[in-house]
C-alpha cells in the first residue's frame, strides 16, 4: 500500500513518533513517500521517497497524519482532494479527529487485516463573491465570518428568505465533525459526525434570544457582514485566514460535492473522544 506521512514536527514526540510508524509500516511491505520540504527533517532511513505535495497525495493509497487536529485538518485538504484514506496519529494536546495515540501503534497492523472501517465525513464548499471575483473554498470542520471584539451586523437567508438576523462577533458555520471545535466552544451542540447538516452559531451574539440553527445540507445559504468599520471582517476556513469580507461581499455556504473518508481503527472512536477527551476535566 503507498502511503503519504504527513507529519508536524513542532509538535512535541512528533519526530519519534514519526520513525516508529515508518519503521513498523515499511516491515509490514508498504511503500512510503512524504514531501520534498521536510526531507531533511525526516528521520534518516533508506526507504522514504519525497515528492511535491499533490505529486504524493495523487499517487498514494492512504495518508497518515501525524500531529494534532490541526494537522489532520491539513492532511485533510489532499485526501479529499485526491479521494484518499486518512488515518490520523495523535502526538498534540487534544487530537480530538485521531484514530491513535502515539502510545497504540501497535494497532497499525490493522491496515494489513482490514480490520478497521473507514467514516465518510461531510465538507463544506464556500463562494466568496466579491467585486474582484469569486474564491471558492472547502472545509472540514468550518467556516468563520468575524470582526472580533467588535460587533457586527449578519444577514443569512436560505432558499431566498431571510432565516436569520444576529448582531454578534462572528458566525461560525461548521459540519457535524466541526461541531466539536470552535462551534462548541460558541456553545453549540456536539453532533453525531455521520449527520448531513450545517450548523450555524453565533460568536457572542448581542441577543438573548440567538442560539445555533441547524440547516438542512440541501439548501445552499446567503451569509453577509456589516460592520460599522470597513475592512474589520475577516473569512476563516478551518482556522486559515482567507481575506476580507467587505458590506458587499456574498457569501455562498452548502455541502461539498468532496468527501473525507477518515478511518476508525478502535471502532467508535467519536464517542471515546467526546468521553475521554472532552468529559474528562468534569468527570
Amino acid at each position: 500500500m503507498k502511503t503519504l506521512i504527513h507529519p508536524n514536527f513542532s509538535k512535541t514526540n512528533a519526530f519519534d513518533t514519526t520513525a516508529k510508524v515508518c519503521s513498523m509500516l515499511h516491515n509490514m511491505k508498504f511503500e512510503l513517500m512524504s514531501y520534498t520540504r521536510l526531507k531533511d527533517k525526516f528521520p534518516p532511513c533508506g526507504y522514504i521517497s519525497f515528492r511535491e505535495p499533490d505529486e504524493a497525495a495523487a499517487e498514494c493509497d492512504l495518508i497518515i497524519a501525524i500531529g494534532g487536529d490541526g494537522t489532520i485538518l491539513e492532511a485533510s485538504s489532499y485526501a479529499s482532494k485526491y479521494n484518499k484514506l486518512l488515518l490520523g496519529i495523535n502526538t498534540g494536546r487534544l487530537g480530538f479527529m485521531a484514530s491513535i495515540e502515539s502510545d497504540g501503534l501497535y494497532k497499525l497492523s490493522k491496515l494489513i487485516s482490514g480490520d478497521y472501517t473507514a467514516q465518510d465525513r461531510m465538507l463544506l464548499e464556500c463562494e466568496h463573491i466579491t467585486s474582484a471575483g469569486t474564491s471558492v473554498y472547502t472545509a472540514l470542520n468550518d467556516i468563520v465570518i468575524s470582526a472580533i471584539g467588535r460587533l457586527c451586523d449578519f444577514e443569512i437567508c436560505s432558499c431566498g428568505a431571510l432565516a436569520s438576523d444576529v448582531r454578534a462577533d462572528g458566525l461560525i458555520f461548521s459540519t457535524p465533525t466541526g461541531s466539536t471545535a470552535y462551534a462548541l466552544s460558541a456553545g453549540g451542540p456536539i453532533l453525531a459526525p455521520d449527520l448531513e447538516c450545517i450548523q450555524m452559531t453565533p460568536i457572542c451574539p448581542h441577543s438573548l434570544s440567538s442560539r445555533t440553527i441547524i440547516f438542512s445540507p440541501d439548501n445552499p445559504l446567503e451569509a453577509r457582514a456589516s460592520a460599522r468599520e470597513p475592512d474589520t471582517v475577516r473569512l476563516t476556513i478551518d482556522g486559515v485566514d482567507c481575506g476580507i469580507v467587505s458590506k458587499d461581499d456574498k457569501l455562498t455556504i452548502k455541502r461539498s460535492e468532496k468527501r473525507l473518508r477518515l478511518i476508525d481503527i478502535e471502532g467508535n472512536s467519536f464517542f471515546n473522544a467526546v468521553n475521554n477527551k472532552l468529559m474528562h476535566p468534569v468527570k
